[in-house]
């Protein structure tokens, strides 16, 4: 069993996130601040952080600052009604993973809790295999029988980033936020660019960077 730790202080919404994680086939630890948090992860593997941001003792900012600060490396899911940019940049630049504001659509946090455990085991890894291609994180490199290239840093992480999550759109703002970072001064052509460099290279490849129309990219593997 996976355990997932919630720290919610409303005891509704917590209720809530432990029975949908629960008929997820999730094992669920609550706490109801950032202390208690801290007392209880230490007795548990945790796999994965959802941390509410408004709360008494410690608060979600503080809680994933310690947790960064301890040395865990643990994906950390934001889940609050908080929707400023400011409080959206504050959580990532202290090493939250994803954001989600309150209400929240019951699917899509089942669906960003499985996609940050998948990204967690590939962190892990520094590889991601699809067909008979294998992505090299650390190398920088996609290999295939013996055919072995090596792209440049912003194209494999943009690569490495949509194959990561399969068939997950990633809009032009996040794809730029995360890749180039949130102060670039890039505009969204140079997406375009790397994309279509990306294509070009790998044209017969197990996998396909699409364009969805009004929104961003995703990746799709390509039935064998």
């Amino acid at each position: 069993m996976i355990n997932i730790m919630v720290v919610e202080d409303d005891d509704s919404t917590r209720r809530l996130i432990h029975f949908l994680l629960k008929a997820n086939q999730f094992t669920v630890i609550e706490a109801k601040n950032g202390s208690e948090a801290l007392d209880l992860m230490n007795k548990y593997d945790i796999k994965l952080f959802i941390v509410d941001l408004m709360m008494n003792v410690m608060d979600g900012f503080e809680l994933t600052k310690a947790i960064r600060n301890n040395g865990f490396a643990t994906p950390i899911l934001i889940l609050t009604a908080r929707t400023s940019i400011i409080d959206k940049r504050k959580c990532f630049d202290l090493g939250a993973d994803d954001y989600l504001t309150k209400p929240f659509e019951r699917e899509e946090l089942i669906l960003r809790v499985k996609a940050l455990l998948r990204r967690a085991k590939i962190n892990t890894s520094h590889q991601i295999t699809v067909g008979d291609v294998l992505l090299d994180y650390n190398g920088l490199s996609v290999t295939r029988g013996d055919e072995v290239t090596v792209i440049p840093k912003k194209e494999f992480y943009l690569l490495f980033k949509l194959l990561s999550y399969p068939d997950q759109v990633f809009t032009k703002e996040q794809i730029m936020n995360e890749i180039w970072g949130m102060d670039t001064s890039t505009d969204e052509n140079t997406i375009k660019v790397h994309i279509n460099r990306i294509r070009n290279r790998f044209p017969d490849y197990p996998f396909e960077i699409k364009t969805v129309r009004g929104l961003g990219y995703k990746a799709v593997k390509k039935d064998e």
